[in-house]
C-alpha cells in the first residue's frame, strides 16, 4: 500500500512539474511573439512626398572616399543628462527599455525591422546610420563642416538612425540601394521613404542606379 501512495505522490508530481514546465514554455512563447516596439525614427514621409524629393534630388556620378574618416563625423554626442545618441535611440526604438545611472541598457527589447529579429541585450543592436556615413561623404558631405557633419551623424529629428540587428548592420556597411537593401522585402518601402528624405534633407546627391533603385523600392508602398 505505501508504494502504491509512493507511487501515485511521485505520478503526481511528475505531472504537477509537467504542468509547470508547459506554463512556463507558454510564457516564453508568448514573449517571443509578443508584439514588436511600435517605436520608428521620426519625419517618414509619405509615399507621395517621398516622390517628389527623389524627383528633386541631384544626381550626379559617385564621389570618391578618399579623405574619408568616421572621426570627421564625431557620434554619440551627449544628447540628454548621461545620454549619448545611441542609449537615446535604442529607448526610442525599444519596448520595456531599463537602463542604469550611466543611460545604459541593462534590459529591454528590440525588434529589428531590417531582418524581423527580436532582441533582448542592447549589445546584439546596433544604431544604423541610414544613409551610412561614408556614403554621405561621396555624396557630399566632404566638404562640410565637422560641426555639419556630427550634426548629420546624431539626426534625431529625420528618419537618419535606427536600431537593428547588428550583423545586418555590419553586412550593409556603407552600401547604398542598388546594392543592399533590407532582407525583409516588406520593409522596403520604409527604407526607401527614409533614405530619399535624408538625402534630401541634408543636400546630397545620389547615383542613377541609387535613384532607379529607390524608385522601384518606392514603387511598392501604397501610400
Amino acid at each position: 500500500m505505501r508504494d502504491t501512495q509512493m507511487s501515485t505522490r511521485s505520478s503526481l508530481r511528475r505531472r504537477v512539474a509537467a504542468t509547470a514546465v508547459a506554463a512556463l514554455a507558454g510564457a516564453c512563447l508568448v514573449a517571443v511573439n509578443a508584439q514588436p516596439a511600435a517605436a520608428t525614427p521620426p519625419g517618414i514621409p509619405s509615399k507621395a512626398t517621398a516622390q517628389s524629393q527623389l524627383n528633386a534630388l541631384t544626381v550626379a556620378a559617385q564621389g570618391s572616399t578618399s579623405g574619408y574618416s568616421r572621426d570627421l563625423f564625431p557620434h554619440w554626442i551627449t544628447i540628454s543628462g548621461t545620454c549619448n545618441t545611441r542609449e537615446q535611440v535604442l529607448k526610442r526604438d525599444g519596448t520595456s527599455v531599463v537602463v542604469d545611472s550611466s543611460c545604459a541598457a541593462t534590459s529591454g527589447r528590440w525588434y529589428s525591422p531590417y531582418d524581423g529579429a527580436t532582441w533582448y541585450a542592447a549589445s546584439d543592436v546596433d544604431i544604423d546610420h541610414v544613409v551610412p556615413l561614408a556614403e554621405a561623404w561621396r555624396s557630399g558631405a566632404n566638404s562640410w563642416t565637422t560641426s555639419r557633419r556630427q550634426s548629420f551623424a546624431n539626426d534625431l529629428t529625420r528618419p537618419q538612425l535606427i536600431a537593428v540587428t547588428d550583423n545586418v548592420n555590419q553586412a550593409k556597411g556603407d552600401q547604398d540601394p542598388s546594392t543592399w537593401q533590407p532582407p525583409l522585402t516588406s520593409y522596403r518601402c520604409t527604407y526607401s521613404k527614409m533614405w530619399i528624405t535624408v538625402k534630401y534633407s541634408w543636400g546630397l546627391t545620389l547615383q542613377s542606379s541609387e535613384k532607379s533603385a529607390l524608385q522601384g523600392m518606392l514603387n511598392t508602398c501604397s501610400s
